[in-house]
């Protein structure tokens, strides 16, 4: 039987449209993994939560998830463990996204539209906390460089408490390098001269300043850090971390003037485990090189850290952080046995992207294990980042110097010695040189 040829075009048009993608398909794409950056207050430059918003960036969304810049992942694959907050995204959603792009990234029916809004995040993403810490406004400059700020929380615990997840809410993003919340349990000589409630700006020294012998976790211990590309999760169903009794909250606050005069009130969330857990997470910072050196010009400076594991630990996530000359890390472990493991590989490295890594089944690292990190530097002036490639570069606060340090986060038995698990005294920041 000939169909009509008007019939046939009809019936063509009908099958195109069927298939042809609309807003609809991209939506549950866009809701997640994107819109936890790209909505209002939050890092993404634009929002992205409904159909008038994303349609002016079609293309560059299109061109963003072709070449892998965006979602932001620096992963490189081959780690032996995969990781649990993976934002990468992959080909059948990448295809989803060229698909409805070349289509000419159509809205759809207006019943889709309605039935598939994009949800925004908003307010606290772990829930409400069961404590807010508010920093209690701090002056942020127009311009020029503003040395580390630091506020002391008493907390007024009266028994020893867990916490099973922690949530920053940034106040002025764009001038935030970074917060970090540390533990000060009682008789700790981190800051101990600085009053408490009040906002104040220490010296180096003075923030290196340390008891002779005092226990580097009794001095201070990492609640939670914020650095761009920070995502809020909880650190593990049955585990926590521990404020004793008596314990203060110090936050070290980062600004980066950037020409508009603003004041600072960004807050912490704690959540805390309603009983005592089977295991504990402890933050470290020591897998870090304090004395590096980059020559004026090096495009490719090597930078070296370890450290040895005096008792066992599970291994739940690795930070890396460097500055602007930062290239690339990888962090290796190295079993009593012998054997080597490439725990992460990061090839290129992005200052604005920092990310940490939450490793999908932690893996046990047994007492003497050795923890690597190599750090690569372009001090060259072919990083369109770096603000002078005639100077050699040391350690220092600021982004026109640089750091090298892997954050770990390791899980113990709850009732662990922490002190335990390092092997020698880490050279402290700030501190004077030995024999004085």
């Amino acid at each position: 039987m000939k169909i009509p040829s008007l019939c046939l075009g009809a019936l063509i048009v009908a099958a195109a449209s069927a298939s042809a993608a609309t807003f609809a398909d991209v939506r549950p794409i866009l809701e997640k993994r994107c819109v936890g950056c790209h909505s209002r207050g939050e890092i993404g430059p634009m929002p992205l939560t409904n159909y008038a918003e994303v349609r002016p960036w079609a293309k560059a969304i299109r061109a963003a998830v072709v070449s892998r810049t965006m979602p932001p992942w620096h992963a490189a694959p081959g780690a032996a463990h995969a990781f649990l907050n993976d934002r990468s995204m992959p080909k059948a959603e990448i295809d989803a996204v060229v698909k409805w792009v070349d289509a000419g990234s159509p809205d759809g029916t207006e019943s889709q539209a309605r039935s598939h809004a994009i949800r925004e995040p908003g307010g606290w993403r772990l829930g409400e906390p069961n404590l807010v810490l508010r920093v209690p406004g701090v002056q942020i400059a127009k311009d020029g460089i503003m040395q580390y700020n630091f506020v002391i929380f008493p907390l007024h615990f009266d028994h020893d408490t867990w916490v099973r997840a922690a949530e920053w809410h940034i106040d002025q993003r764009g001038q935030v390098h970074h917060m970090n919340a540390f533990v000060r349990e009682p008789g700790s000589s981190y800051l101990a001269d600085f009053p408490k409630n009040q906002v104040f700006v220490p010296t180096v020294a003075e923030r290196g300043k340390k008891r002779a012998d005092e226990p580097v976790f009794a001095r201070r211990q990492l609640l939670q850090g914020y650095e761009p590309g920070y995502a809020p999760m909880p650190w593990l169903p049955d585990g926590a971390k521990l404020i004793k009794a008596g314990s203060d909250i110090i936050f070290e606050m980062h600004f980066n003037p950037n020409g508009k005069e603003a004041v600072d009130y960004t807050e912490l969330g704690l959540y805390f485990a309603k009983a005592a857990p089977a295991e504990r997470v402890v933050a470290i910072d020591t897998l870090r090189d304090l004395d590096l050196a980059i020559p004026p010009g090096s495009a490719n400076y090597l930078s070296n850290a370890s450290m040895k594991l005096g008792s066992p630990a599970r291994l739940l996530s690795i930070q890396p952080h460097m500055h602007v000359r930062g290239r690339s890390m990888e962090v290796r472990a190295i079993y009593p046995d012998g054997r080597r493991e490439t725990l992460l590989s990061v090839p290129k490295y992005d200052f604005n992207w920092q990310t940490t890594y939450a490793i999908k089944d932690p893996p046990l690292l047994p007492a003497g294990t050795v923890l690597e990190s190599v750090a690569g530097f372009d001090n060259s002036p072919n990083n369109k980042f770096n603000p002078d490639p005639k100077a050699t570069v040391g350690w220092g606060d600021q982004t026109t110097s640089e750091m090298h340090i892997a954050f770990l986060e390791l899980v113990v038995d709850a009732k662990a010695n922490v002190e335990a698990l390092l092997t020698a005294q880490p050279k402290m920041i700030g501190a004077p040189p030995a024999g004085r």
